[in-house]
């Protein structure tokens, strides 16, 4: 709860925390900000029959696995607001990261559920430092400054105007253009540009977020064949990839969680530093091991969302495939929202190219999603020891216990190949010279508050 609590205290046994609210914590609207707006809030995003998307992130909470199973009503959530300024949680087992935790937007309040149903921006109330005073679909959204919010004195700009453009082509000429200030991403085919005659207003970071390819353990070629699903990951030349497709930082992926994690040390393959010659023929090695040959080549379905450097690097590991195994590769390649309905069905393909991005700094939230039951364990990996090994650093107050219970968790996953890590992402923006504050950080998170606009 960023800028809401003005302090917080947790019990010895690191499951009960009691958040202190700040006084001067308003609504846009000049109202209070509850610890029942809390209490509300937290009890819509577990009840099932929303079926929030979100849901999984309060699941450390008392009775919220219950709530989310539909066995329990979501009353019984552990959230209790003592007095309007004082809020108790309590969780069903320790979370060190849960104050980290916080900084996730399913744990904010909301105003009312009429309010944040509403289609009109004059009926929307905020706590943030910005309150939204006009939305047009598919053009833009305009903010203006809260005068409620608690720290308003030191945000610097009194409107900002959001433009939704969903070609990085079409952003970079805008910016080119004088139109944008700052952009979300920068188009490779403009990076030559950029480093000739913008070098400064490049914004380049690396973040927490892995680009991976989920490997489909439904398919009957890779249900119980481990010596496929290595040779796979064996076959792709990740340095080929950055050198070649990915010019922006991007790092080669030997497992899933990436540097610079909280309290976390990544792990990776052991074969990692092998030679490329070496590499290639322990692949091929497998790959025969697995019955598969040039004569009786493996046939995959890739399914990928629409994007110029994602079919980049599609056609390359496919390329890759191809020369060292004899791979035969079919392109599924979908429009965003529909990829988002197709990754679930596991009769439609044997590979599909994922990304995951931390919702907080923590190694628990990547390998979390690989549990058996996680709504984002597109590769429907099982496997009753690695679960054990999260349940057991779940419920670790000491962080470094909790770091090596993780790093194992990790080893014994990446030992499975239930998928293929591919590249560590890197952020890439374009900045104005007049824009000042911005400040790169592990989650990728660029706030308009922190901006400032110089004279120019």
């Amino acid at each position: 709860m960023p800028g809401v609590a003005a302090s917080w205290t947790v019990d010895p046994g690191g499951t009960q925390y009691t958040f202190q609210l700040r006084s001067d914590a308003k609504w846009s609207n000049g109202k209070q900000i509850r610890a029942q707006d809390f209490v509300e809030a937290w009890r819509r995003i577990v009840d099932p029959s929303r079926a929030s998307p979100v849901a999984d992130t309060l699941r450390p909470l008392a009775g919220a696995a219950e709530i989310i199973a539909g066995r329990s009503p979501p009353s019984s959530l552990g959230v209790t607001a003592l007095r309007d300024d004082l809020l108790l949680v309590r969780l069903c087992q320790p979370a060190p990261y849960f104050p980290q935790l916080l900084t996730h937007s399913a744990t904010f309040p909301v105003y009312s559920e009429e309010t944040a149903k509403s289609h009109d921006p004059s009926n929307w109330v905020s706590n943030g430092p910005y309150v939204l005073s006009r939305w047009t679909p598919g053009s833009n959204l305009q903010l203006t400054k809260n005068i409620w919010y608690w720290n308003r004195l030191d945000v610097r700009i009194a409107n900002v105007e959001y433009v939704p453009i969903p070609d990085e082509n079409a952003e970079f000429r805008q910016y080119r253009a004088g139109q944008l200030d700052i952009t979300q991403s920068v188009p490779i085919g403009a990076l030559q540009d950029v480093r000739s005659n913008r070098p400064t207003e490049l914004l380049v970071a690396p973040f927490l977020a892995t680009a991976y390819y989920a490997i489909n353990l439904r398919s009957p070629d890779f249900a119980k064949n481990l010596n496929l699903r290595k040779s796979l990951a064996l076959a792709i030349d990740r340095v080929a990839l950055e050198d070649k497709i990915l010019p922006f930082g991007q790092k080669p992926a030997y497992g899933f969680v990436p540097p610079g994690t909280w309290n976390y040390e990544p792990q990776s393959w052991d074969w990692q530093d092998l030679p490329g010659p070496k590499r290639i023929e322990e692949a091929r090695r497998l790959y025969a091991l697995a019955g598969y040959s040039t004569n009786r080549p493996l046939h995959l379905r890739v399914l990928f969302n629409s994007g110029n450097s994602i079919k980049q690097v599609a056609i390359a590991i496919a390329s890759m495939w191809k020369q060292t195994l004899g791979v035969e590769t079919e392109f599924l390649e979908e429009e965003y929202r529909v990829f988002l309905e197709s990754r679930k069905d596991t009769a439609r393909w044997e590979i599909a190219r994922l990304g995951w991005t931390a919702d907080y700094n923590d190694a628990g939230n990547f390998l979390d999603t690989l549990r058996t039951g996680s709504p984002n364990n597109d590769s429907k990996y099982e496997r009753r020891e690695y679960d054990t090994l999260l349940d057991r650093a779940a419920s670790t107050v000491d962080p470094s216990d909790r770091r090596h219970l993780l790093e194992d968790a990790e080893r014994l996953m990446l030992s499975d190949y239930p998928i293929l890590p591919i590249y560590f992402y890197s952020s890439k923006r374009l900045i104005k010279p007049y824009v000042k504050g911005a400040q790169a950080n592990p989650l990728n998170r660029l706030y308009s508050k922190h901006l400032e606009i110089a004279d120019h």
